[in-house]
């Protein structure tokens, strides 16, 4: 079989394991940077535990970041003279965190490079070193190289996207993950497994991404399981944030699909939580991908990662997510309140974003209202 070309981005330096919080210190010194911004969602309880965090100047991302939040952090950078930034929380606020580091060494406005509602620019040089520290287990932002970001004009999440982008360092400690609320946990974990299963059928996936997505799914399944029968403990916690991990690497480097398609604009207009959103979705759109594949595509090699995916799951894997989802109480779109009469214009910007075009099938108009269908449920 013939070595299909691919690229594969990364980080500058990934470091995993219990306790590697406390390398920050040295990080930060190996960087030469004496004056780091620190870039946290609203809550402070790991800052008492990051080396040097109350000395940091600290910039908080309250909600999923804006393009005026970017605006804001960025001249905060620029005003203190930060020489890094540290990205210390969930998707937010290292999606912040890599965005004001990205834009803080460029001339121009952040719509200037942003994807859909801006000029999609490409950014002309390096920013501020950054370092990711995730303390949730979903999103993967530390290793991937764009920053998602709300425009409320446009009622849409949008991209900005650029090699410059990837952190030097991501730092992931499964430690982090002890403190997380239930509802949380459910949720992100499930992002989680939501990229690494389209990263996996995707039609940009590579042999390393599938590698990468085999190994992320089982951890991903099996942290799961021992979540739902024995609660969060340390095996649960590395599975989980391992799985994260490698779902962001993933992602970055073979795109994803309809599942995220509709995520941008559910998250841009109707303000549903990320994670809950991928949740809902994820069992819907991995039925109507087979069903697509087998009526229009069986000769697909998506159709065959399909097969490997229920072999995974020792079983029909779309079967096994709707019975997580239903376990975990994570709820449908109906209950957060997007109707019926929502989808024509959801299906409308969905067919639009960026991630629809690592779906395994271009889906019609008809099979995508289905799915919205489904999602929102009785």
């Amino acid at each position: 079989m013939p070595s299909p070309a691919f690229e594969f981005a990364s980080p500058g330096r990934v470091i995993f394991g219990a306790g590697s919080l406390a390398k920050v210190e040295g990080v930060l010194d190996s960087l030469k940077a004496s004056r780091p911004l620190l870039v946290t969602g609203k809550s402070d309880r790991f800052v008492d535990r990051l080396p040097k965090g109350g000395a940091m100047i600290r910039f908080v991302v309250p909600t999923e970041p804006t393009v005026d939040t970017i605006r804001e952090g960025r001249a905060l950078a620029i005003r203190e003279r930060c020489d890094a930034v540290v990205a210390l929380g969930g998707g937010s606020a290292i999606d912040a965190g890599k965005a004001i580091a990205g834009l803080a060494g460029n001339e121009g406005d952040v719509l200037d490079y942003l994807e859909i509602v801006g000029r999609a620019l490409p950014l002309p040089r390096p920013g501020l070193p950054c370092i990711a520290i995730p303390t949730t287990a979903g999103t993967g932002a530390e290793v991937t190289k764009n920053s998602v970001l709300t425009s409320p004009e446009d009622q849409v999440k949008a991209s900005l996207r650029s090699p410059y982008l990837l952190p030097a360092f991501a730092i992931v400690d499964p430690d982090l993950l002890w403190l997380m609320p239930k509802p949380v946990l459910a949720a992100t974990a499930m992002d989680a497994l939501s990229h690494l299963v389209e990263s996996f059928v995707s039609t940009k996936a590579n042999p390393l991404t599938i590698a990468l997505a085999r190994e992320g799914i089982d951890r991903s399944r099996d942290g799961l399981v021992r979540v739902t029968r024995h609660g969060l403990d340390s095996d649960a916690c590395a599975d989980l944030a391992l799985a994260s991990l490698l779902g962001g690497f993933c992602l970055a480097n073979s795109g994803l699909g309809a599942v995220h398609g509709f995520a941008a604009p559910l998250g841009g207009r109707w303000k549903a939580p990320h994670g809950v959103v991928c949740a809902a979705l994820l069992p819907k759109v991995m039925a109507a991908n087979v069903l697509a594949l087998r009526t229009r595509a069986p000769e697909s090699p998506c159709l065959e990662r399909f097969t490997d995916l229920d072999g995974l799951f020792d079983g029909n894997a779309a079967d096994w997510v709707s019975a997580m989802v239903a376990t975990l109480g994570i709820p449908s779109l109906g209950a957060l309140g997007i109707g019926r009469s929502d989808i024509p214009a959801l299906v409308t910007k969905a067919k639009a974003a960026s991630s629809m075009r690592g779906n395994p099938i271009e889906l019609t108009e008809e099979e995508l209202s289905g799915i919205a269908d489904a999602a929102i449920g009785v």
